[in-house]
């Protein structure tokens, strides 16, 4: 990253925590990674602002305030395996990738999935592992996983990912609740599934299947 990059993203990250508390490794992985390598041409003149950016096929980059919290609800310290469902941009996965030793990314639409896996290769991000699926599937073969964070809001999650959440593993997601989106962390006990609803929030919804 050349010296104007980083003081934008270091000012961005700035930025991030005047309105909400980061912890200094959250901090530094926002710092540390550049979003405008994952925002559409027309658009990187305001890849520094914490705004979602349009990125084709009706998605969104989310803003990068919501992409600190969501990685901050998750409390990386200390997890090892986080699945991602909703890869998008890849900017999310290149956070994660700053503080987990494996990421594993799902993304159902298949031009998206090809757009981020050629920045991570020119970003030469080497721990994140992608696929083309429906991530409501998760990835079974590398399960189980410390953390599971949904990119897009989901109306219930299903049981295959509480099965593939390690034990005391915790799963975030926007969840559509009562007309809203609400961001929930669940935390795997045994058997038992915690949940706690965390602030309101405004995601692109999990559909079903993959699109070519």
């Amino acid at each position: 990253m050349d010296k104007i990059t980083a003081t934008r993203t270091a000012r961005m990250a700035d930025e991030i925590e005047k309105i909400f508390s980061l912890s200094p490794e959250v901090k530094e992985a926002i710092a540390k990674t550049n979003r405008a390598a994952f925002v559409a041409t027309g658009f990187k003149h305001s890849a520094y602002k914490l705004d979602a950016l349009p990125i084709g096929e009706a998605q969104f980059i989310s803003s990068p305030l919501t992409v600190a919290k969501m990685t901050e609800y998750l409390f990386p310290r200390g997890a090892d395996r986080v699945l991602e469902i909703g890869c998008g941009s890849g900017y999310q996965a290149a956070v994660l990738a700053q503080l987990f030793r494996g990421v594993f990314s799902i993304e159902r639409i298949e031009p998206l999935m090809i757009q981020a896996k050629k920045r991570f290769k020119n970003l030469g991000i080497q721990n994140i592992h992608t696929r083309t699926d429906d991530g409501q599937n998760g990835w079974i073969s590398y399960a189980p996983y410390d953390r599971i964070l949904f990119s897009a809001t989901a109306k219930e999650i299903p049981a295959k990912l509480f099965e593939q959440l390690a034990d005391g593993g915790i799963l975030v997601a926007p969840m559509e609740k009562d007309g809203k989106q609400v961001i929930t962390r669940f935390i795997k006990n045994g058997e038992h599934i915690e949940e706690e609803e965390l602030e309101d929030c405004d995601f692109v919804p999990v559909l079903d299947g993959v699109q070519k």
